[in-house]
């Protein structure tokens, strides 16, 4: 009996140690298939919904994720670039609403926010999205 508790704990450390090495290489394939996407898609978004007058109120909802095809190029006339930039954005979207907590007398607790239904990669306008200069 003394000789087989220490081959069961051998045996119990090396089942660990398949099963940490199991769990990593799913994270890094999954990691790795983020990184390698292009595109767009449709993806959860968490975000604190906020109105003045109102408590703000954790939302989740979809939202847009993903890189889309961009490059720059030199040219020899003024601007002296040529870019081709698009971003992953809304292409079909729907509203939803909830009701924020602890509003003040007469301010509506009603805040609405856009849900994505299809994304795809087009130029970036500020109706619906973050654009950064170019």
């Amino acid at each position: 009996m003394r000789v087989f508790l220490p081959f069961l704990l051998l045996l119990t450390l090396l089942l660990l140690l398949l099963v940490q090495r199991a769990a990593a290489m799913r994270v890094a394939e999954t990691t790795a298939g983020l990184l390698a996407f292009r595109g767009c898609a449709v993806r959860e978004f968490t975000f604190v919904a906020q109105k003045p007058g109102c408590r703000g109120l954790r939302v989740t909802t979809e939202a847009c994720w993903g890189r889309c095809h961009t490059w720059e190029r030199p040219v020899l006339d003024p601007p002296y670039i040529h870019r081709h930039h698009r971003v992953c954005t809304y292409a079909l979207t729907r509203y939803a609403s909830v009701r924020l907590p602890g509003c003040q007398p007469g301010v509506s607790p009603l805040y609405y926010y856009p849900v994505a239904v299809h994304c795809h990669c087009a130029m970036c306008t500020t109706l619906d999205s973050e654009c950064e200069s170019f």
